[in-house]
């Protein structure tokens, strides 16, 4: 056979293969051109790829004071000489040197984003569907029931059906945020959205050391430990982000610390983030560039300082699913008897708005206080003292009452909305239901204190139990006690409860030390040693804010 015919054939065979599959033909965002041409002489070929991206017993003992990518490559093969070029959508042959290498020519031609295939006399494109294709509506709209490449539409082609479909991101992944069904999927319920991720963490103020520790809640390791602004640091609050909030009582103070150091700002411009990596590295306060910021309180001493420390939450972009910076709620008290309530911006510190309460007295401060979905900040004072409501948009202030004869220590808002609190001197813990605004005592606690308090959203409460040394559980629903002597093997004084996302109740022990436990077995789970003075008793994983704004 002659080298014009092999040439003729091997063209003809080209022409067929360019316009037989699915996914030979470009699409509006990625194409590519291919064309081929007989000449004299030898033959190169180049290969060019791009990628782009889309970012998608006492009750007190210390004291402070508040101061996608996706990537995607194009490819164009050319075949070049030095003489003789092809443009034409067939192949031409010339046998004037059957010595020269023999090629051939196949074009799908892409003029301004368009796609444009040959198969016989059939052209995606030209409005007439014909041969192998599914459809053709003469147009490069991918929105409609037709691609540009005269294939059907379908959920996971990529492209986002008007009118039908309300995404289209191309994979078979059901769990981000386009289902397989082509539906979007609320944020709560994406992987990586429900708190597996950024809500992993534990965040325990070492008291005696004026630092705060961030453990890892999966592993049960130290991955930081931080300086924290003023002195005797308590009650820590974490947010939907992850960050940190930390009060500290004497000197009085509050510091906010970022949870992810992929968000942690590079103030010294290194092009790189300098931040604790466990707990025997610890910063100056000011050198670490996770701590995001620190306001110093002028509150007169120990009993003054803030302790009820609260971020306020919101749902996330539907769209983003990423979560505003929300605004912190604390408390503190001056030297007069009146209680001063402040509500900061999450991004700066800087003061929105305080509220004063006159009557609150010369005690502690405002003891333990936690947010609903409004943002409404509910907080308790220790024993007798007023136990308050400040609405969030009106900043209206509603005493709720006190339980009777209710020694009230740390507190908790379960799913309902309704109010528990740890009880310090009567054996029992205390719950104001917030449709009756009526307080009542639960009796039978099984020792003297029942300290901190947590409620998961499995329809618990957890109590950090002292005197003895035990974790307390009770049903949110029937107000009973489902156990009121959980061991904790190698326990002194428990003093804080906080859930965990996978529903494990975490133990903070003053014995420099905090465990872990199962919400059914009561097995412990692990043991974290090597605090320093441990006294926490608040959210300190941020689930039970995220239950308040999004309830299982």
């Amino acid at each position: 056979m002659s080298g014009t015919q092999l040439r003729l054939l091997a063209a003809g065979a080209l022409v067929l293969g360019a316009c037989s599959g699915d996914d030979t033909s470009t699409s509006e965002s990625d194409s590519a051109t291919s064309t081929a041409s007989t000449t004299q002489g030898s033959a190169s070929s180049s290969t060019t790829q791009g990628s782009a991206s889309d970012s998608n017993g006492t009750t007190e003992t210390g004291g402070g004071s508040m101061s996608a990518s996706a990537s995607g490559s194009s490819t164009t093969d050319s075949t070049t000489a030095s003489s003789e070029s092809d443009s034409s959508a067939s192949a031409s042959a010339s046998a004037t040197d059957t010595s020269s290498t023999t090629d051939s020519t196949t074009t799908m031609g892409v003029t301004d984003g368009s796609t444009t295939a040959t198969t016989g006399d059939a052209v995606c494109g030209d409005g007439v569907q014909e041969g192998g294709e599914e459809c053709d509506d003469g147009n490069q709209d991918n929105t409609d029931g037709c691609l540009n490449t005269c294939v059907a539409a379908s959920c996971g082609d990529g492209f986002v059906q008007a009118g039908v479909e309300e995404c289209d991101d191309g994979n078979d992944f059901d769990k981000d945020f386009c289902s397989n069904a082509c539906a979007k999927v609320p944020c709560e319920e994406q992987e990586g959205m429900g708190g597996n991720e950024v809500l992993s963490y534990i965040w325990i103020a070492n008291s005696s050391q004026g630092t705060v520790s961030k453990i890892n809640t999966q592993t049960a390791v130290e991955e930081g430990r931080y300086r924290v602004a003023g002195g005797s640091p308590s009650r820590t609050s974490v947010n939907l982000e992850g960050d940190v909030a930390v009060s500290s009582r004497d000197p009085g103070a509050v510091t906010k610390i970022i949870g992810n150091p992929d968000n942690c700002t590079d103030k010294d411009n290194d092009g790189m983030i300098k931040t604790s990596t466990g707990p025997n590295d610890i910063l100056a306060l000011g050198e670490d560039e996770c701590v995001e910021w620190s306001i110093t309180i002028g509150s007169p001493g120990y009993t003054a300082g803030p302790r009820a420390t609260a971020w306020q939450g919101s749902k996330p972009d539907p769209d983003t699913c990423e979560y505003p910076t929300p605004n912190l709620w604390f408390g503190w008290r001056d030297g007069g008897g009146t209680a001063h309530i402040e509500l900061r911006d999450g991004v700066d510190g800087a003061l929105i708005k305080e509220v004063t309460y006159p009557g609150w007295g010369t005690g502690y401060a405002p003891y333990g206080g936690a947010v609903n979905a409004a943002g409404d900040f509910f907080f308790v004072g220790l024993g007798s003292l007023p136990s308050l409501k400040i609405d969030a948009q009106t900043f209206e202030v509603t005493n709720l009452g006190n339980p009777q004869g209710g020694c009230k220590y740390g507190m908790t808002l379960d799913y309902n909305g309704d109010v528990w609190a740890g009880g310090s001197c009567n054996q029992s813990v205390h719950h104001w239901d917030h449709e009756t605004n009526t307080w009542t005592n639960i009796p039978g606690s099984g020792g003297s204190w029942v300290l901190g308090v947590m409620a998961d959203a499995a329809g618990n409460v957890w109590g950090a139990g002292s005197q003895p040394c035990r974790l307390v559980q009770l049903d949110i629903e029937t107000k009973t006690y489902v156990n009121n002597n959980i061991p904790l093997p190698g326990c002194s004084q428990p003093w804080g409860v906080s859930i965990d996302y996978e529903g494990n109740v975490w133990v903070v022990d003053k014995a420099n030390k905090a465990f872990k436990v199962h919400p059914e077995t009561y097995e412990i789970l692990a043991v974290v040693e090597g605090l320093v003075g441990p006294y926490t008793y608040s959210d300190m994983t941020g689930v039970a804010l995220a239950q308040q704004i999004n309830p299982q």
